[in-house]
């Protein structure tokens, strides 16, 4: 972990904690989620596999990028790049008042990261506004593939 600096907490839920953090040899701003490892011999959680796994694959501007993954017997640690704000803090940040062009911006990135997944058949499967995070650029990303699936070919 000497390679980050873990800053402020973003965010808390089941499979851990996500932390601000920075990259000491860039100084890369990043996200730090930290799955906690229980000590009852079922190792990593299947929800942190799958995320690692397809996350390696997806390669796309409008899904959140996997840089590094580190481990050890207490914890492992995916390293993301940084959002600043998820959907939901955004849209709370407004009062109700939305200008149309962003939110058609918006639902055309969904659905550029969503049609990219779909095309390398994976199905995220936990789209809420806490899983859809935009950086400083306006950019939106789908995030946390916890529950993502993959699918075959569909059978006639």
């Amino acid at each position: 972990m000497h390679k980050y600096e873990k800053g402020s907490q973003l965010g808390t839920g089941a499979y851990g904690t996500v932390f601000k953090g920075k990259n000491r040899e860039t100084n890369e701003i990043v996200a730090l989620k930290r799955v906690r490892l229980d000590n009852d011999d079922e190792g990593v959680p299947s929800s942190a596999l799958r995320e690692i796994c397809l996350l390696k694959e997806l390669k796309h501007k409008n899904i959140v990028r996997l840089q590094d993954v580190l481990h050890n017997e207490k914890k492992l640690t995916l390293i993301f790049e940084h959002c600043d704000q998820d959907l939901k803090k955004y849209f709370d940040s407004l009062n109700g008042e939305i200008d149309p062009n962003v939110v058609k911006s918006f639902f055309y990135q969904l659905l550029k990261g969503l049609s990219f997944c779909h095309g390398h058949n994976i199905l995220h499967r936990d789209l809420k506004p806490q899983n859809l995070l935009i950086n400083k650029n306006g950019v939106l990303k789908l995030a946390d593939f916890g529950l993502a699936r993959s699918f075959g070919v569909a059978v006639r």
